[in-house]
């Protein structure tokens, strides 16, 4: 059955049955006070602000039966997936690989890297662990997504002009049709998260579009 999102830069239709919803890199070093990210002296709080709208689209997307997918970033603990050129990216006193807040920075199976309390997938909802930015190098997203017959992808998560955008980036060369949460994803940096947005739906919305909780809630209930 055919619904529709009130977004910008113009509406857009769906089906539910082929629709899922991606939540990214709600990872607890990213999210919590005294996690790796407030270590680089981040405020972590407006990461945290896209918690409750990311919770609220991720109980609507289980209530109508969506197809929910959650991803990491991280690597191995030998860090054969991590490129030198990642391992030495800003000259880190402290960076991936190393003992941080939450164990090793960056490595499956440290706590740190795990996804944050508030938004823990349930039982059969699939945890993509992406050793890059996009969540499609790399992994079996694609695999997963083509499977479900999937054709539109709800974004959420963290940080807007990194990892969501490169996502959205992904998808679209792969001809998926993505929602781009505003209030559920964000940036440690203001101005990013709005010029993260922006990129998406310029251009009669060249990446995808972007839309409210409130009116991907509605969309997703009916309303």
């Amino acid at each position: 059955m055919s619904k529709s999102f009130t977004a910008e830069p113009y509406d857009l239709p769906f089906d539910p049955a082929q629709t899922a919803l991606i939540i990214i890199d709600m990872q607890r070093d990213f999210l919590e006070p005294g996690g790796f990210g407030a270590m680089l002296g981040n405020d972590v709080s407006l990461l945290r602000s896209a918690i409750a709208p990311c919770r609220a689209v991720l109980d609507a997307a289980r209530a109508s039966g969506l197809f929910v997918l959650h991803t990491r970033e991280g690597h191995a603990p030998d860090l054969a997936d991590c490129p030198p050129s990642k391992l030495a990216r800003g000259r880190l006193e402290t960076g991936i690989g190393d003992m941080g807040p939450m164990g090793r920075i960056l490595i499956r199976g440290e706590a740190g890297h795990d996804i944050i309390p508030e938004l823990y997938p349930s039982a059969g909802e699939p945890i993509i662990d992406k050793p890059g930015k996009g969540a499609f190098f790399a992994t079996d997203l694609e695999l997963k997504l083509r499977n479900k017959g999937i054709r539109t992808l709800i974004v959420c998560g963290v940080t807007t002009e990194v990892c969501v955008n490169t996502t959205v980036r992904e998808a679209n060369d792969r001809g998926f049709e993505c929602l781009v949460v505003s209030d559920a994803t964000g940036s440690y940096f203001p101005e990013y998260q709005r010029l993260g947005l922006e990129l998406i739906k310029a251009q009669g919305g060249i990446f995808g579009w972007v839309a409210p909780s409130a009116a991907v809630v509605a969309a997703l209930a009916g309303e």
